[in-house]
């Protein structure tokens, strides 16, 4: 494979430091909300609008479909239980008692993007449920920990994989990482599966998103109709996190990271 993958210069990493310290700051303010009988369209319009008090906007709206599918119509991406990825925002998708609810945000500051999703309880779901998010956060962070100079993109997968298939969890192979900067996806892409000292080699300046989607049953999708909204195949349950990182000297940095 050609691709070209841009390494960042301290400058532009700097951008994407407070970038992605926006997005965070954004799920924080976002957290509260998160409670049975808000609607995702009330989180996404308190998303679109601490946002611009905050002199970004938001990259989903109005972003390119994939085929036919017409732009992302939303600010945000609020995945309720079987959606993998990519939920729309609804007046009409109220959250319920037991709901697990990813929300993805990507705010634009000063052209760089800040792009993190976690998946929030939503009152008291299922011991699944609730086991399905700590395994997937522990996914992220044992991905996270992977990423070193000289190591390999698949070293990142691998240990993601091996953690969520040790649990009787399966890892979605249709939607992957991605490397960003002042453009919201670039290579190289990052699958959340795969083989130890496998793939491209990691150097100092090369960022990326780590996002692994863990699901219940199996790891296959459904396209809604819609163009956009990702479901399990069987309709089991579906969990997320994300965080942008850094490769840097001495091993991995944090971008969409609160520090306050």
């Amino acid at each position: 494979m050609g691709e070209t993958i841009t390494l960042l210069s301290q400058r532009e990493i700097e951008k994407m430091r407070r970038a992605g310290r926006l997005a965070a700051k954004l799920l924080d303010h976002l957290a509260p909300m998160v409670k049975p009988g808000i609607s995702t369209q009330e989180l996404n319009d308190e998303a679109e609008r601490w946002t611009k008090e905050h002199g970004a906007i938001s990259a989903p709206l109005g972003y390119p479909g994939a085929q036919n599918a017409p732009p992302f119509p939303k600010s945000i991406c609020t995945s309720i239980n079987e959606v993998i990825c990519h939920g729309i925002p609804s007046p009409e998708r109220i959250l319920q008692d037991g709901d697990i609810i990813n929300i993805d945000v990507t705010p634009i500051l000063d052209g760089y993007h800040g792009d993190t999703s976690r998946t929030f309880l939503v009152g008291t779901p299922s011991p699944v449920a609730q086991k399905l998010v700590a395994v997937t956060e522990e996914c992220l962070r044992l991905g996270i920990a992977a990423v070193k100079p000289g190591g390999r993109v698949g070293d990142i997968g691998a240990a993601i994989q091996a953690y969520a298939e040790s649990h009787g969890f399966s890892v979605v192979r249709d939607f992957v990482g991605h490397g960003i900067s002042n453009i919201f996806h670039t290579p190289p892409q990052i699958p959340h599966y795969g083989t130890k000292g496998k793939g491209k080699k990691l150097r100092p300046g090369m960022v990326f998103t780590i996002e692994p989607m863990i699901n219940e049953g199996t790891w296959e999708h459904t396209l809604l109709a819609d163009g956009w909204t990702a479901v399990t195949k069987d309709g089991k349950l579906s969990a997320q996190f994300e965080h942008t990182v850094a490769v840097t000297q001495f091993g991995v940095e944090i971008l969409t990271h609160n520090d306050d």
